[in-house]
């Protein structure tokens, strides 16, 4: 980017020089401005800059990504297009670009004949090119209209700031060069959300070193250039620009390579189980329901249930002993800290309490894991008393989930206590320990998230210590590990030291050294023995911070780290082999983070509210439109219902209106054929979307978000690409003697599927609206219709029996199906069928599974069951089994009390 603006050796054309004579502007700007009204202009000009970077290139990447919208751009516009074809109006542009493109391409490129979406992506590196320059130079500006030298400085800090300043900078440009040399200029501009080549994502130098190195290390500079301007201004715009960053990544670039790189999750094994009759995990089960007088039986289990989570606050439930008792002595700690006065008295207790916690925490949990990965007590010890290993395991958990949230929870009461109001905020270094800690603190809420991401909730729990058999022999290295072998060893407890730098006491530096030299000893003496015994060689020496380092050091000091890693390892080894010795003459020894958001918006009101005397409706008569839902597809019936007299017209079966009443209802997720008729010049933006009846008081005007329900009767109308998602066929030209109303006008005609994400995966009554031109006028509305999930008949059965799950089987194997789309590729075919990664990866099928699932059965079961299971066959022994335990609890088995639903 800078090399082809300002290398003379490189092919210059006109939006070099609109781009340079910007820059030259800026900087002609910070000279002639007068000096009180530098900084705050400067400051507005890099903020605007900062919002054309994440704001304007984000939505324009979001939409690309999303809806493939800048190449439909460029396609209608017909700015690629020869003049000579008559389909770009625009010819002074075309020439233009050419003359820009080929100047810049002087080899190997053809502005004719190169693919749209390649010229559509150097259109848009021009603009990029505009906007990170002057970004970039309206920082360096600012920070020179902040900069001097602080007037009591003394000469050793001015030298040192200079330094370190200028080495984080020199820092930043190796991580920018080097991410250059590993993504190319292709991903440097973004190149995958326009076209993709054949390549992989690559994590080799500067990636190897730090997560998204060019958005994380990657702004280093901006606090070098922060510590040599000397200004807390520049300081906390650095700030605010690198968050700004962060938030880019997370909206924009993570989503896009997360769809783009992720290979897609293989088709579901066709796994035929038939030989087993029923779940493993629900023989003892159903054995002791059917045999009352044999003895309880338990069956080992080679993993542990992984539904029910602990951590993150979406997992906690108020009908587990271990939340309550986490909530109450969390409330209790925090309730005596802040109502007490931060006297020498409370604080020593608070510190005291906090190293009891701590001591705890890294000794006392240590040593159970020790004699757990040995000698297997934990286990043994609920064994004895005729319990399973998943007891254990549960136990275990709330043991060591109590533990580190006291833990933690005694540090924040113990800083609280220690921590005083800065009186005066300017006096020293007081806003920068302010802005240390707090980013030492983030780093460690961000560092344990991303572990907890890479382990899960086995690894967090340290689950190989209890299910050994569960283990793979070979680790994988992702996520954070990618990076670091052991996170808990540096920025793992950066949050302790960042509340230590807040306070600026003593007593909590002790606590910050202490918690990190526990942390180190338990990291060595407990997980690596174990770790070492369990996958021995599969184990990484070197992370990826390492090699990346040692690679950019020059060959000599390659060497001597390489002699120091020895000595260490043999200092190691020395000490463990001493450990060992001694270990038999240690007493105690010591070895070792609502429904969907969307409903939010459910009653927003639509942006444009036009009537039907709105002009744009001129010539348009709602007569000459229809909307009529396909009662041949299946999964779509008709019932008898009582009418009440308040139905109109609208709301009764066409060919029944003189008849008996009956209403037309849908199966669950089935999916959905209209068809619509529209006169020969209707809009070719007109659309229809599916709505809750009861959310639409006017008929004229739909007033609510269709939330994504919607699709487009003409194909390449919208510039969203999930638009045309559903169309079988449109604008068929329907004769007039077809016509059944025996008018004579012609008419086009077509048909739509809605299905999956475009469907309610609820119970209530729905209706499509045909809408006109991209608006919310209504010109035809269809029958209404209920979504409805049958109720199992239970009275024809009995939960005690062992014939009970054929039934069940058969009775939710197709709502299962409707809930995966009916996909051929995660669909079951079969009860015995496995449902896939693709379940984990898609939260939303488990979620529509367990609701039709409460309809059916009257059972309520959390998504993460069905995930568990794993088929529809365990899937109708769970509800057997959950059937039968709340049988005695049944409305339907409390002599006829109730309403029919309820029953």
């Amino acid at each position: 980017m800078v090399s082809q603006l300002f290398d003379p050796t490189q092919p210059k054309n006109a939006s070099d020089v609109a781009i340079v004579t910007v820059l030259l502007y800026l900087c002609g700007l910070l000279y002639f401005l007068p000096t009180r009204l530098r900084i705050p202009t400067f400051a507005v000009i890099f903020l605007f800059w900062r919002l054309c970077y994440n704001g304007g290139i984000g939505w324009l990447l979001h939409i690309q990504s999303n809806h493939k919208r800048l190449t439909l751009w460029a396609k209608r516009s017909g700015i690629f297009e020869k003049p000579e074809s008559g389909r770009n109006p625009h010819p002074f542009v075309y020439k233009l670009l050419k003359q820009e493109m080929q100047t810049k391409i002087p080899t190997d490129y053809d502005f004719e004949t190169a693919p749209l979406e390649y010229n559509t992506w150097l259109l848009f590196r021009r603009v990029v090119d505009l906007i990170l320059m002057c970004d970039f130079t309206s920082y360096c500006l600012f920070a020179i209209a902040c900069g001097g030298r602080p007037v009591d400085e003394k000469l050793p800090m001015t030298i040192a700031r200079w330094v370190c300043g200028i080495a984080l900078v020199l820092f930043n440009l190796w991580v920018k060069l080097d991410a250059h040399r590993v993504v190319k200029d292709f991903a440097w501009y973004w190149g995958d959300f326009f076209y993709l080549i054949d390549q992989d994502l690559t994590f080799d130098g500067v990636f190897e070193l730090a997560p998204h190195p060019m958005y994380s290390v990657g702004y280093a500079g901006y606090y070098g250039i922060s510590l040599m301007a000397a200004s807390y201004k520049v300081l906390f715009i650095s700030i605010v620009a690198h968050a700004a960053q962060l938030i880019f990544l997370a909206v924009v670039e993570s989503p896009h390579i997360e769809k783009t790189y992720n290979a897609p999750p293989p088709p579901a094994k066709r796994e035929d189980i038939s030989g087993i009759s029923t779940p493993p995990q629900y023989q003892s089960k159903l054995l002791n329901s059917l045999s009352p007088n044999s003895p309880p039986t338990t069956s080992p289990s080679s993993t542990p249930s992984p539904v029910h989570n602990l951590i993150g606050l979406q997992n906690v439930d108020f009908f587990r002993i271990t939340d309550v008792s986490v909530a109450l002595l969390q409330f209790y700690m925090y309730s005596v800290a802040f109502l007490t006065p931060a006297t020498f008295t409370w604080q020593t207790l608070f510190v005291i309490n906090a190293i009891a916690w701590r001591l705890w925490y890294s000794i006392g949990i240590g040593f159970i894991l020790d004699r757990q990965s040995n000698k297997k007590r934990w286990t043994r010890h609920f064994v004895k008393y005729g319990e399973s290993t998943e007891e254990a395991w549960r136990q275990w958990k709330g043991i060591y989930h109590l533990s580190m949230i006291m833990c933690y929870t005694s540090f924040v009461c113990a800083t609280w206590k220690m921590y005083h109001l800065p009186a005066d905020w300017t006096y020293g270094m007081t806003i920068l320990r302010h802005v240390i800690g707090v980013a030492a603190i983030a780093l460690q809420v961000w560092t344990v998230t991303s572990i907890y991401e890479s382990l899960g909730e086995f690894g967090w729990f340290f689950g190989d210590f209890f299910y050994p058999d569960s283990t793979v022999s070979r680790l994988t290295y992702d996520g954070i590990y990618r990076f670091l072998n052991n996170p808990e060893r540096t920025i793992g407890l950066a949050g302790v030291w960042g509340a230590a730098i807040l306070t600026w006491s003593k007593a909590i530096f002790f606590l910050a050294l202490m918690s990190h030299v526990l942390t180190l000893c338990f990291i060595q003496f407990v997980e690596r023995p174990h770790m070492q015994k369990l996958y021995h060689q599969s184990l990484r020496e070197t992370s990826g911070v390492s090699k990346s380092l040692k690679r950019s050091l020059p060959p000599p000091l390659q060497k001597w780290t390489g002699s120091v890693d020895r000595v260490l390892d043999e200092t190691l080894d020395f000490v463990e082999e001493y450990i060992d010795a001694a270990r038999p003459k240690l007493a105690a020894g010591f070895s070792s983070f609502v429904r969907d958001s969307m409903t939010l918006f459910k009653q927003y009101p639509a942006r444009i509210s036009i009537t039907r005397l709105a002009p744009d409706l001129a010539g348009f008569n709602p007569k000459d439109y229809s909307l009529e839902i396909d009662m041949s597809t299946p999964g779509l019936q008709l019932e008898a219902a009582s009418a009440s007299g308040r139905e109109g017209e609208d709301g009764q079966v066409p060919q029944q209106r003189t008849d008996s009443f009956q209403r037309l209802t849908v199966e669950y997720g089935a999916p959905i054929r209209v068809k619509w008729a529209a006169p020969l010049n209707h809009s070719k933006k007109d659309w229809i979307g599916l709505y809750m009846v009861a959310d639409n008081a006017s008929r004229e005007a739909t007033k609510v978000s269709s939330q994504g329900r919607w699709i487009a009767t003409n194909p390449n109308s919208f510039d969203i690409s999930t638009a045309d998602i559903g169309i079988i066929t449109t604008d068929v030209l329907v004769a007039a003697s077809q016509r059944q109303d025996g008018e004579s006008q012609d008419f086009l005609s077509g048909t739509m599927e809605f299905s999956g994400d475009k469907l309610w995966w609820t119970s209530n009554v729905f209706e499509f609206r045909y809408h006109h031109a991209n608006k919310h006028n209504v010109m035809a509305i269809s029958l209404p219709f209920e979504i409805k999930t049958s109720r199992f008949d239970e009275d024809s059965f009995d939960f005690s029996t062992s014939n009970i799950h054929a039934a069940i089987e058969s009775a939710i194997l197709s709502v299962v199906q409707n809930c995966f789309d009916r996909s051929p590729d995660i669909a079951p075919r079969s009860p015995s069928d496995l449902f896939g990664p693709a379940l984990e990866r898609e939260g939303k099928y488990a979620k529509r599974v367990v609701y039709a699932i409460q309809r059916m059965f009257g059972v309520e079961f959390a998504p993460e069951v069905v995930a568990a299971d794993g088929s529809v066959r365990n899937l109708a022994w769970r509800i057997c089994e959950a059937r039968r335990v709340l049988a005695p609890y049944s409305m339907s088995r409390s002599k006829g009390r109730g309403t029919p639903e309820e029953k």
